[in-house]
């Protein structure tokens, strides 16, 4: 009995020493946390040391600590002779399509140039003296969210010129899924510059390797082009970003929206601009039979919207649960089935709804009645053709 005891109280012991070891060793053994290329200095530091740089940022561009790249750059005594300023400007306050104007930044004395309006690529003269440009700023991974734009006119200036592209890579809040239309050729524009589906499933970093390498750039040309990578980041996983992308994208919810939401950008219907739930709702004064009502005015995000002054009737989608996946197509369908307009044509005259579907095949499905399945139906081939030129430059776990 004794014996007993003595081997009961021992194998106790190994299994609380065992128990305890564990835990500590777990503890002592700390997965690698999310990072994005911005906070992994230690990999892009050492490349910009004794080089003159340009950097493409906005906003975003915050580290985890909150502190603007720009910021921490100078702090760090790296040369920076130009912020080259996209689409809502370097502080990310101009509405969509406003002119963004060159300028000097008043916390560091830095030169802003505008890309965006008339210069939406830089000019030799711009990336004179100029060894690297960083570009880091948060993307939504959508088609006709231009930041992708800026940055092949970046990459195509930079091959022109002799000019090495580093971007720091941030998450992509439609990542890991495809869908939507896949441009065709004749509707490429500054919404659209490459033949792509609405949502491509590839962050900014993956972007630029793929527009790079299938040598869509103008003329063929190649950017030398480095790609400072995420840590610990999963394609289908959802992250917190750092700042909202542009002035009418508040919030995770009008995000995940967006590009659903956005065609109606192309229609005589509006997307809540000039409302606290921009890309949240949608609505008309000609479609009196949906339920919500909202009048757009003019706000910090939308100086003069569409449709100002106007009772719009719509849908409140700003409490809608699901985490969207796909394109929803049925908000669209059910405004254009419940337009009641005789004078003014639902899709805008100038075809503006085509440019942002990159086709006018969808346009046409719509007037034709065509159902959600069959509209989805005819995207399938091109998107299995883009699905596997996507798979050529996925750096992350699918």
């Amino acid at each position: 009995m004794n014996l007993d005891f003595k081997i009961k109280n021992l194998l106790l012991i190994c299994l609380i020493f065992l128990g305890v070891f564990n835990q500590y060793y777990s503890q002592a053994q700390p997965q690698e946390a999310f990072k994005t290329g911005a906070d992994r200095p230690d990999l892009y530091l050492p490349l910009l040391k004794n080089r003159t740089i340009g950097i493409v940022t906005n906003q975003t561009g915050l580290m985890q600590d909150r502190t603007h790249l720009v910021d921490f750059l100078v702090k760090k005594g790296i040369k920076i002779k130009a912020i080259f300023a996209p689409e809502h400007g370097f502080r990310g306050n101009a509405d969509a399509g406003e002119t963004v104007k060159n300028g000097v930044d008043a916390k560091t004395g830095i030169s802003i140039i505008s890309l965006y309006g008339n210069n939406k690529k830089p000019k030799p003269e711009q990336l004179k003296g100029i060894d690297i440009v960083v570009f880091d700023i948060q993307d939504v991974g959508v088609r006709f969210y231009t930041y992708i734009s800026t940055l092949t006119y970046l990459m195509e200036a930079g091959a022109e010129n002799h000019v090495e592209i580093m971007v720091l890579d941030r998450p992509n809040p439609h990542d890991g899924y495809i869908d939507g239309p896949v441009l065709k050729k004749k509707w490429a524009s500054f919404v659209g510059m490459h033949e792509v589906p609405v949502v491509y499933g590839l962050t900014i970093g993956e972007y630029g390797k793929m527009v790079n390498g299938e040598k869509w750039l103008k003329n063929g040309v190649q950017a030398k082009y480095t790609l400072i990578p995420m840590q610990n980041y999963h394609k289908k996983q959802r992250y917190t970003i750092s700042d909202k992308p542009s002035p009418n994208l508040p919030n995770d919810k009008a995000i995940n929206l967006y590009p659903s939401l956005c065609f109606f950008e192309g229609t005589q219907v509006s997307v809540g601009r000039g409302t606290e739930l921009p890309f949240q709702v949608y609505g008309s004064p000609w479609t009196k039979n949906l339920p919500y009502q909202f009048t757009p005015r003019p706000n910090f995000g939308a100086k003069d919207p569409f449709l100002n002054g106007k009772l719009c009737y719509g849908e409140n989608l700003s409490d809608y649960k699901a985490d969207l996946r796909e394109l929803n197509l049925e908000w669209v369908i059910k405004a254009y089935n419940n337009y009641k307009n005789p004078d003014l044509s639902f899709f805008l005259k100038n075809l503006w709804f085509d440019t942002l579907a990159g086709t006018d095949e969808f346009r046409k499905q719509i007037i034709a009645k065509k159902s959600i399945a069959e509209i989805k139906a005819s995207w399938k081939k091109d998107l299995e053709g883009f699905g596997k030129i996507r798979a050529r430059y996925i750096v992350y776990e699918d």
